[in-house]
């Protein structure tokens, strides 16, 4: 779906962790929790569009929030029970990247919230889409 693809090999430790040991970054110390820029968030080691910043809301949890992912194909949903809760992990579809979790608490329309790791995200601008090989994501912004 994208041109541009990323490398597991560069990414730093802290987004290894995240997306290859389905680790979690420290809550309100990452990069996109108060991040509001207009654009769209991809997967940070295959580059696939996972979430658009029109989608993107303040959930006051410490991570990013969103409502939706651009494309529902693009992720997939997995049963954890992991650390003694039940939740619903998020991950990348065609890198297998864990990306965070989906809960039933979210605003309108959807009353979902992916809560997302920063450290699985790389953020396209608007302005620059074009240049990074999204310029088909470009009519979203449209509707």
């Amino acid at each position: 779906m994208t041109k541009q693809q990323f490398d597991k090999n560069h990414l730093t430790p802290i987004q290894f962790q995240v997306t290859q040991k389905d680790g979690t970054e420290r809550p309100f110390e990452n990069e996109f929790y108060n991040f509001f820029g207009e654009g769209i968030y991809v997967d940070i080691v295959s580059g696939e569009p996972l979430f658009h910043s029109k989608d993107k809301f303040e959930s006051d949890c410490g991570w990013p929030s969103f409502t939706r992912p651009l494309y529902e194909e693009n992720v997939t949903e997995h049963f954890d029970d992991s650390l003694g809760m039940r939740r619903t992990e998020v991950r990348s579809k065609k890198a297998d990247s864990h990306l965070g979790h989906v809960f039933p608490d979210g605003p309108p329309p959807t009353g979902l919230r992916y809560c997302i790791n920063s450290a699985a995200l790389k953020f396209i601008a608007k302005d620059d889409l074009d240049d990074q090989g999204y310029e088909n994501l470009l009519t979203t912004f449209d509707e």
